[in-house]
């Protein structure tokens, strides 16, 4: 059984958040609180050690305690990039992977993906979720993977290629269905936080 403590997780926080107008997202207050307090806290309780992926704003990331990890690149590459760099930094069998700006993340995630990894010969094990119309959604930046892959993801970001799905093609991965399509909702723009603080009040 995959335990707590064999779980490194990291919260990618290194995103240019465009459509935020480039406020770092990790930082903006909901409900009070920077958003990424809110990750620490449900991540906190599901892994034995955390990890904050951050490409600006490094003093105020680390004031929480816990290293920062800058992209390899400084092009803003997207999560593959913070994934390299959990990767390396990672001293567990596993990392746990979630974004900063999903606020209502499931609690049970890291316990979810870890009895799917355990029940096959898998490398990554990734969210998905089940909306209203049954339609499944991939929730791709939500995943759990063997530190051992680190790697395949460097050789696929050497071919200069960023996009998760086709990273994914070249592991053995597996998907847990969340009912809660709900939990995984991200902050992008400053309408899409106020509607979700209206509804968590």
């Amino acid at each position: 059984m995959i335990s707590v403590n064999q779980i490194t997780g990291l919260i990618l926080a290194g995103g240019r958040a465009q459509r935020m107008g480039g406020i770092d997202k990790g930082l903006i207050p909901f409900h009070g609180n920077a958003l990424i307090e809110s990750a620490i806290n449900s991540l906190k309780t599901q892994v034995g050690y955390i990890l904050i992926n951050a490409n600006r704003n490094l003093t105020q990331y680390s004031s929480y305690g816990y290293p920062v990890l800058v992209d390899a690149n400084s092009d803003f590459c997207g999560p593959l990039a913070g994934f390299s760099a959990g990767l390396k930094a990672c001293k567990t069998p596993y990392l746990l992977t979630a974004p900063c700006d999903s606020p209502l993340m499931p609690p049970d995630l890291g316990a979810k993906l870890a009895a799917e990894m355990e029940s096959g010969n898998y490398q990554l094990v990734y969210a998905s979720t089940k909306e209203a119309n049954d339609k499944i959604w991939k929730q791709p930046v939500f995943c759990l993977m063997r530190s051992d892959i680190c790697d395949s993801l460097d050789a696929f970001l050497g071919k200069g290629e960023f996009k998760i799905d086709y990273w994914f093609k070249d592991l053995r991965t597996s998907t847990v269905i969340f009912e809660n399509a709900q939990a995984f909702v991200n902050v992008n723009t400053p309408a899409e936080l106020k509607q979700l603080e209206d509804l968590t009040k």
